[in-house]
């Protein structure tokens, strides 16, 4: 693929009329780990972290802070058979295991999964999954097999060709329901352009 054709493309469309280095470094992260991806794969991932970053293309931490992360995701807090469930047993294991990166990987058993499966300890250092280049990997493997919401890429995008933006709308259910989903799906048709455009 052409990434310079890409980002041309890009700063026309979703991204224009300027692009930062910050930017241009998340959707070069992104655009590694969907190597090999079919197309509109890759046009979905960089729809979703589009929209899950707020369109900085950086992967974020959680918004809430400590005392909302204690309520929701600790064993002391408001949910501690779900908390437990998920491997939040430890005191301050809600706020260390909060959500992070492109599609806000939560819970202990979800870093220890994604550690072990990318190579990374990130059990013992969640921070790990603020780096692009990782974030991006826990994307696109955690897309690609169900890791967040039991549905896949192959659920609802083909391994051929471009997809619909009904399909679009479809693979939210792959990260978070329906929530927002039509508006991803706009970015996704967009990504899905340039992406072809750049001879993806």
């Amino acid at each position: 693929m052409d990434r310079r054709a890409f980002f041309d493309l890009v700063r026309k469309g979703i991204l224009g009329p300027t692009l930062d280095g910050d930017e241009v470094s998340g959707c070069e992260a992104i655009l590694d780990a969907m190597d090999g991806a079919p197309i509109s794969w890759c046009a979905y991932a960089l729809a979703t972290a589009y929209h899950e970053t707020a369109h900085t293309m950086q992967p974020i931490k959680e918004y809430g802070g400590d005392r909302y992360f204690f309520r929701m995701y600790d064993p002391k807090g408001e949910r501690p058979a779900l908390a437990s469930g998920m491997g939040n047993i430890y005191p301050g294991d809600g706020v260390k295991f909060c959500g992070r990166g492109y599609v806000q990987l939560t819970w202990r058993n979800n870093y220890k999964r994604a550690g072990e499966k990318l190579g990374y300890p990130l059990e013992g250092n969640p921070d790990l999954a603020m780096r692009p280049d990782i974030a991006a990997q826990i994307m696109r493997r955690g897309m690609d097999e169900g890791w967040f919401t039991g549905k896949a890429f192959d659920h609802f995008l083909p391994k051929q060709g471009a997809a619909t933006r009904d399909q679009f709308v479809e693979a939210r259910r792959i990260i978070n329901g329906k929530d927002k989903a039509t508006a991803i799906a706009d970015y996704a048709v967009t990504f899905q352009r340039a992406l072809q455009g750049a001879g993806w």
